[in-house]
């Protein structure tokens, strides 16, 4: 189905998860080394990585944001911790996913198959429910979104966005001035349904942060409580 580059410096757990992804159809190449797995990644690019962060020659998130600097394949991060300056962390540098130690193998296939099948669609083919324009940009206040070249500017200066934070941000903003749930955003940004709210918080907080504003002042980003999150044109 996928190959797959596997970065995991503990020989069994490695083994065991080479067998859970070659059981799910997936070529499998593995490394236990950040310098290596970058080797390969340059030399036989994959489909998808799958990152652990705790390596001997380099921390997992130098080792992301290295492979950043010369791929857009998708990644996957196993992390021991899930507290919010984390996931931002990971986020920031590049992380399409993560999943929180210990985790089954079922749950790394599925997040893995949902991570593959959400960078098979190209920005153009991402469904929305209102279109972009005929420009294909989007312009709410001072925030100015080309879609098509995957490019946000706030009054001018460009923002500096992981890949699901701009598109979080492009799709409330197709949305602007409706509340939005959780779930819809779920379904039609990550494609899926069964990650936790906790994901869209964490881009939204990133977000807030990136425009300059808090959840106590927002000034585009709103939530309501309850029922979703709203973009809106400042007054």
């Amino acid at each position: 189905m996928a190959s797959v580059l596997l970065v995991e410096d503990d020989p069994a757990i490695r083994a065991r998860l080479v067998e859970v992804l070659t059981a799910h159809g997936h070529t499998v190449h593995s490394s236990a080394h950040g310098f290596e797995a970058l080797r390969q990644a340059a030399q036989r690019p994959p489909d998808a990585v799958v990152l652990d962060l705790g390596l001997p020659d380099l921390d997992g998130v130098d080792v992301l944001r290295m492979l950043r600097g010369i791929s857009r394949v998708p990644v996957l991060v196993a992390t021991a911790r899930d507290d919010d300056d984390e996931v931002i962390r990971l986020l920031n540098a590049g992380a399409d996913d993560y999943l929180v130690k210990p985790f089954s193998g079922g749950q790394l296939a599925a997040r893995l198959a949902a991570v593959l099948r959400r960078s098979a669609m190209a920005p153009a083919q991402r469904p929305a429910a209102a279109p972009a324009g005929a420009s294909g940009s989007i312009r709410v206040g001072g925030l100015l979104i080309d879609v098509p070249a995957r490019v946000a500017y706030h009054d001018g200066m460009e923002l500096r966005l992981t890949r699901r934070e701009f598109d979080m941000l492009a799709y409330l903003a197709e949305h602007a001035d409706r509340v939005v749930p959780r779930s819809r955003i779920l379904a039609d940004v990550w494609q899926q349904t069964y990650v936790e709210d906790q994901t869209v918080d964490v881009h939204l907080s990133a977000l807030r942060r990136k425009l300059g504003e808090r959840a106590s002042q927002p000034r585009y980003l709103h939530t309501v409580r309850g029922v979703g999150i709203k973009l809106v044109t400042p007054r």
